[in-house]
């Protein structure tokens, strides 16, 4: 693997916006259409998300709507949302799935922000692994004399802030969720 600090941050970017995409599926208490996003419906002899096969919408603050396209798919929609693991009870009124938001509990709340430390912690160990990629591909490097030794000290120097920023960047992303998971 050669080295390239752009490749590095690229990656970690990605981290990043895995952790993003997992955040955007933990409940805070508001509707929202993203809410449903992860799930996937038995449809069709495979698995399909949900997003192919309905229109959410968020019709009130503690509603969600959900438009199901094929009216035969409708009992198997509801069953998804509802063995999805998100504490939905969808209401099925012929194409449309109404889902009511229950209130949080603070023990709920509680599980979500643990559960958002959990999804940090499983990006902040794959940057550290891009880090430890980049540090390798440095030595590797300098060892067959493609860098100089002052170079590799710059770029591994340069790697490190990547990794620092990601980290950072990890931190406050899961603290603004944290925030928003125990608003009343």
């Amino acid at each position: 693997m050669a080295y390239d600090l752009t490749d590095i941050k690229n990656r970690m970017q990605k981290s990043i916006g895995s952790l993003k995409d997992e955040l955007v599926g933990l409940r805070t208490g508001r509707a929202s259409a993203s809410l449903l996003e992860p799930v996937t419906v038995e449809a069709y002899g495979s698995r399909t998300p949900l997003s192919q096969l309905a229109t959410v919408t968020v019709p009130e603050p503690r509603m969600l709507s959900v438009q199901v396209w094929d009216r035969g798919l409708a009992n198997a929609v509801e069953k998804a949302i509802r063995d999805s693991g998100l504490g939905l009870n969808p209401m099925g009124e012929g194409q449309v799935i109404r889902v009511p938001l229950p209130e949080l509990n603070e023990q709920r709340r509680k599980e979500l922000s643990k559960v958002a430390h959990t999804y940090a912690e499983a990006a902040r160990v794959a940057v550290r692994h891009i880090r430890r990629d980049g540090m390798d591909a440095l030595k590797k490097a300098e060892k067959d004399g493609d860098m100089s030794q002052d170079d590799a000290k710059k770029q591994t120097e340069l790697v490190q802030k990547a990794t620092d920023d990601a980290v950072k960047e990890i931190d406050a992303i899961v603290a603004a969720k944290e925030q928003e998971i125990m608003q009343v």
